[in-house]
């Protein structure tokens, strides 16, 4: 059986379909849609950049629109959301939990994520940080009293927050619920009691299938080079991999126009794809993503889907910065079409776009303007900020939009 041919554009809504980008929200959202989202995407990536809504936020806002904030934090505390080292540190379902066990169980293999020697040399101290939270219930890193200042970032944190980041990659403890976005700390046994290591760990391969059908499904279109970062698994040959879940139906192959590797669609799109196949899938969708939303957080990935050569510049000194601090990726009609710097000033009510940079290419019109312009209004009031100003954009496109 011959596979089908995919236009660029078609493989594009694929994923957006899988992602839930494709369409604006069309309903009110319920918190019930938020943990849906989040199963959708098998995982959301938390940062704690604030110049905007928060990363994992401004990623549930992208699919479902206007809600309450309080909704994740809501979800973590319920227990159908737990956090841990995923893509980086992420909220995950529960229900994926042994899925990220075995990494708890050899944390030594975690990199900068775990000090074997920070353990071993400060273990009396940790221990005591057990008992503690045993006998005086859970804790915040807040709750230690820095000794010798304030600090100057993760590279100089006071001994009991590395304590407890210790003993979170460990899985001795789980982050039990936030409070105003900081972590609270409670044995892992209260947080999830039902769990059994020698009941329910699946083994180290069948974890790792599982994540590999889970980036998959959420991806919905895929390469094999694609699927080790979802879960930051270790970098392998997943094309064999990828060519048994085809044989067993749970993907199928297709031809992407230009390339010559093999790429997957999830079965359960088949009926997405062949509305793609016959030029009947389009997105009218305008949204407005976090630098850390699934979409683009693998930078090779969105070039090589949506040309889309990105960078997130918060992190480079700002005389070298060409488009901004945090810029935010604008995704238009099924397009990555460019990105804009912004921050919200909540106390003046104001929701500034420092720059907006379209892509090469992209011409202004008044759809486009439209388009943004009716995103942007609904971003700013989302965030409490409904003033909306724009500093700079090409060819008269900030006067468009506020017209």
């Amino acid at each position: 059986m011959s596979s089908t041919h995919l236009s660029r554009q078609q493989a594009r809504h694929l994923q957006l379909a899988a992602q839930g980008l494709l369409n604006t929200p069309r309903r009110k959202a319920s918190k019930a849609d938020a943990l849906e989202a989040v199963r959708r995407m098998a995982l959301l990536q938390i940062d704690t950049i604030s110049v905007v809504a928060r990363s994992p936020y401004m990623v549930l806002y992208s699919r479902i629109g206007d809600y309450p904030q309080e909704w994740l934090e809501q979800l973590l505390a319920e227990g159908a959301l737990f956090e841990y080292w995923a893509h980086e540190a992420c909220f995950v379902p529960v229900e994926d939990y042994g899925l990220l066990r075995h990494r708890m169980l050899s944390a030594e293999s975690m990199g900068w994520k775990y000090s074997q020697r920070w353990l071993e040399q400060h273990r009396a101290d940790i221990d005591n940080i057990v008992e503690h939270i045993r006998e005086s219930g859970p804790v915040r890193s807040a709750d230690f009293e820095r000794k010798g200042g304030k600090g100057n970032g993760w590279w100089d944190w006071k001994p009991e927050k590395r304590h407890l980041e210790v003993l979170f990659t460990l899985g001795r403890l789980m982050v039990k619920e936030r409070r105003g976005f900081q972590r609270v700390y409670d044995l892992a046994e209260r947080v999830l009691p039902g769990w059994d290591d020698a009941r329910d760990l699946p083994s180290p391969e069948e974890a790792r299938l599982q994540m590999v059908r889970n980036s998959c499904r959420a991806l919905g279109l895929v390469k094999a080079g694609w699927v080790a970062d979802y879960y930051r698994l270790k970098r392998a040959p997943y094309g064999e991999m990828l060519a048994q879940l085809a044989d067993q139906g749970e993907l199928i192959a297709v031809k992407v126009e230009g390339w010559s590797d093999e790429a997957y669609v999830h079965a359960s799109l088949a009926a997405e794809l062949e509305l793609a196949a016959a030029e009947r899938l389009k997105s009218g969708n305008t949204a407005i993503l976090s630098p850390f939303d699934p979409l683009v957080w693998d930078r090779k990935r969105a070039l090589e889907l949506f040309d889309f050569d990105y960078k997130i510049e918060c992190y480079t000194p700002a005389p070298k910065r060409k488009y901004g601090y945090f810029t935010l990726p604008i995704l238009n009609r099924g397009k990555l079409v460019g990105r804009l710097d912004a921050k919200a000033h909540r106390a003046q009510g104001l929701f500034e776009v420092k720059s907006l940079h379209l892509e090469p290419g992209v011409r202004v019109s008044q759809r486009l303007a439209d388009d943004l312009s009716g995103a942007l209004a609904k971003l700013a009031a989302w965030h409490r900020t409904p003033r909306l100003a724009i500093s700079q954009a090409p060819d008269g496109l900030a006067e468009r939009i506020l017209a």
